[in-house]
């Protein structure tokens, strides 16, 4: 019988270590920064003006925000006026592709999370490429992807050039990552960022940073519907093993607004303010917790973020 040891000497040999502790990465984004701030839940241009006023108002560094209704949900207006401030402030803008298996006809994903972010036929894989064609016609530089077939398809829609080359296209946590393997096949499949499992511990996030060098997400307070938790006293630990990492800020104790849309008044604008609110409260802390490491969170502009080209 093969012994735990022997388990764990097999993993390690094949480039994946099992581990129980972390140890600090010298790692960083493109312009050497750790860490980095991502405000999701940014549903259109109100929303991102709330979040780039409330951010110059409490000193957040902003560096991305990410939007979860899709981009067939947005008009061109809509995202032409996101691709300008994103443009003006050097803020990447992050898009959802639209169609998804919670909002269509199937059943299976009224019954599991599992699977509401797929893409169900081919057909519906084709509607994510005519989002992500719609998008990047006008400026915007960074897609979230929750579907395994649409990443590739995609990535060799960049090989060839029917879409950016520099395109950032960011993984959703709707398709679970969890694992080291799980990261080294979504960078084969062309993922530019990758976000985590909101529950891992700090080692299992280290283990997904020895399996990648890309970009890792992870929310920081998580959305109840993920569950929920409020990790911000875990941050200078999380920096230090991950980096470069975008630190999430989602919010517990708050509606799901997806798909958003003016029906829903002042609460989407509200929702984002507040996020930035924990934002600057992360930051507070990191400041308390590690002085140095603070000092070194990164916004734009910055390189390797997908700023609207405009």
């Amino acid at each position: 019988m093969t012994s735990l040891a022997d388990l764990h000497a097999l993993m390690a040999r094949i480039g994946h270590p099992v581990l129980r502790t972390a140890s600090p990465v010298e790692s960083g984004f493109a312009d050497g920064a750790p860490y980095r701030f991502e405000i999701p839940s940014v549903e259109g241009p109100e929303v991102l003006k709330a979040v780039v006023e409330e951010a110059d108002r409490l000193g957040v560094p902003l560096a991305r925000t990410s939007q979860g209704s899709g981009v067939m949900m947005l008009t061109d207006a809509e995202i032409s006026e996101m691709a300008g401030i994103g443009a003006e402030r050097g803020i990447e803008v992050n898009l959802f592709l639209g169609p998804r298996a919670a909002w269509d006809v199937g059943g299976q994903a009224k019954l599991t999370q599992a699977v509401g972010a797929a893409a169900r036929g081919n057909a519906m894989v084709a509607a994510c490429v005519a989002d992500a064609l719609r998008a990047c016609s006008l400026g915007i530089r960074s897609l979230l992807v929750g579907d395994l077939g649409t990443l590739e398809v995609l990535r060799s829609l960049k090989e060839d050039g029917t879409l950016p080359a520099g395109l950032v296209l960011k993984t959703s946590v709707l398709m679970p990552l969890t694992n080291g393997p799980t990261a080294a096949i979504l960078e084969r499949l062309g993922a530019t960022t990758v976000n985590v499992g909101t529950d891992l511990t700090v080692p299992h996030l280290a283990e997904i940073r020895a399996a990648t060098r890309l970009p890792i997400d992870l929310y920081l307070e998580v959305p109840d519907d993920q569950g929920g938790f409020v990790r911000f006293y875990e941050a200078v630990e999380i920096v230090r093993a991950t980096a470069p990492v975008y630190l999430k800020m989602g919010l517990r104790n708050a509606p799901n607004i997806y798909p958003s849309g003016g029906h829903l008044g002042a609460v989407p604008r509200e929702l984002g303010r507040e996020r930035v609110r924990r934002a600057a409260l992360v930051q507070r802390l990191i400041e308390q917790l590690d002085p140095a490491l603070a000092k070194q969170v990164g916004a734009g502009p910055a390189p390797d973020l997908g700023v609207p080209e405009v």
